[in-house]
């Protein structure tokens, strides 16, 4: 294993465009760090500088300690997983599993290559399948065999470009879980990209939001979730996305701070107020969550929040949970803001809409208009002109991924014990 360090990394291609501007990440040794961001941000450019088969136009890269820019992908002692399993058609499982050890001429005898497959695949649940072909096998063990390729170089760190994008929703779930669960087992340094958000919240320790070659945040999922450090990483981490609603910070009729809004006044805590009083306009990150039918909400909660009414578009049931929508009419001053963060996450327009988590059991329709209640002390603020997070709490986010990764080391001091 080796800590990966990467100090102000560039790449430009011959028209001068960086793909990768000025990233700066240290991996620790055994650390699981995702990459992720929408299509051309950057991120398998950054994997494949890693791994050598890109030039880096500037900065350094260490593994372990040791500069490898110059070094060749063979040098690197790097093992990478792709997304097409880059399997041999004509070899066996066993012998796709070995052929790392076979290029190594000479330094493994025949018992240590059998010895290493067979630990490899009995980690990996393929030990009945190491005579077939891949052409036989699943999308999901074809899978399993490249990262048991991958396994038995004993390699300083893994590194997965999009291993699961090929494989239909439920075996995506199936592999994130193996692929946790032998990461957490072997310890191994690993870096793995993605534009699929659900695999980086699942399995990342910690996560590197990039936007056109711009790294925007590293965290734990939890810190990117709860404190984001801009709009760009706000809108693109949590699905459903997390509502953007514009208003302007005033003082309602009973002297209370509020957020003024094409929905009606929320009132706010104070230091959230405070954030925003001096801005023309903000953009209020409400996820979907933060809502509830204000009839449920108990008694004791209701002073940590606000109630707005709203009439409902339409509801989408979805067996354990329940989301509402509600139509409203957009401020002209945030429209090219939207707009822009739209095309940044290469989705479609932003939908001028609020979308609110409801109880699965509520019978609550389209057309029904609904008292709902908020968490204010959860809102974030937006500067519209900057995208900056102006109610982020640095200290809570740093705390969120601290404790993280404490649960981390927990977990698998755990699983090495089982093992």
């Amino acid at each position: 294993m080796a800590s990966i360090t990467l100090k102000n990394i560039v790449k430009k291609y011959g028209d001068g465009y960086p793909a990768v501007n000025d990233v700066s990440i240290d991996i620790d040794d055994g650390e699981f760090v995702i990459l992720v961001g929408p299509s051309g941000c950057g991120k398998s450019t950054l994997l494949r500088m890693i791994v050598g088969l890109e030039d880096i136009t500037d900065g350094e890269l260490l593994i372990g300690g040791e500069r490898v820019n110059e070094k060749a992908p063979r040098d690197r002692n790097l093992a990478m997983v792709f997304q097409n399993y880059a399997l041999y058609p004509h070899l066996t499982v066993f012998e796709n599993i070995a052929f790392p050890m076979r290029l190594a001429k000479g330094q493994f005898s025949e018992d240590e290559v059998k010895e290493k497959v067979n630990q490899a695949a009995k980690l990996l649940e393929l030990t009945e399948h190491l005579e077939r072909k891949p052409g036989n096998l699943s999308g999901g063990q074809r899978q399993r065999v490249a990262m048991g390729r991958a396994i038995v170089r004993d390699a300083n760190a893994f590194l997965f470009d999009e291993p699961l994008s090929n494989l239909d929703a439920k075996l995506r779930g199936q592999m994130r879980a193996e692929i946790s669960r032998l990461q957490r087992s072997l310890n191994t340094t690993s870096v793995y990209v993605t534009h699929d958000q659900t695999e980086a919240m699942t399995l990342g320790d910690r996560v590197a939001v990039l936007k056109k070659g711009v790294l925007q945040q590293i965290a734990s999922p939890r810190e990117l979730y709860e404190q984001p450090a801009n709009l760009f990483v706000a809108g693109f981490i949590g699905a459903p996305s997390m509502n953007f609603l514009p208003g302007t910070v005033e003082t309602n009729s009973a002297g209370n701070p509020c957020l003024s809004t094409p929905l009606g006044e929320i009132e706010l805590p104070e230091h959230l107020a405070a954030a925003g009083k001096d801005k023309e306009i903000v953009l209020a990150g409400i996820r979907p969550e933060f809502f509830e039918e204000a009839s449920q909400v108990e008694e004791r909660r209701r002073g940590h929040g606000s109630v707005i009414s709203a009439e409902l578009s339409h509801v989408e049931w979805l067996g354990n949970e329940q989301y509402g929508y509600i139509g409203y009419e957009n401020d002209p001053r945030v429209v090219e803001t939207l707009q822009r963060l739209a095309e940044d996450m290469d989705s479609d327009d932003l939908r001028t809409q609020l979308v609110v988590a409801l109880d699965a059991m509520s019978r609550v329709r389209g057309g029904d208009t609904i008292d709902l209640w908020v968490e204010t002390r959860r809102i974030h603020l937006f500067d519209p002109a900057t995208g900056e997070n102006l109610t982020r709490d640095a200290e809570a986010g740093a705390e969120l991924t601290r404790l993280a990764a404490e649960d981390r080391k927990r977990d698998r001091e755990r699983q090495a014990s089982r093992d």
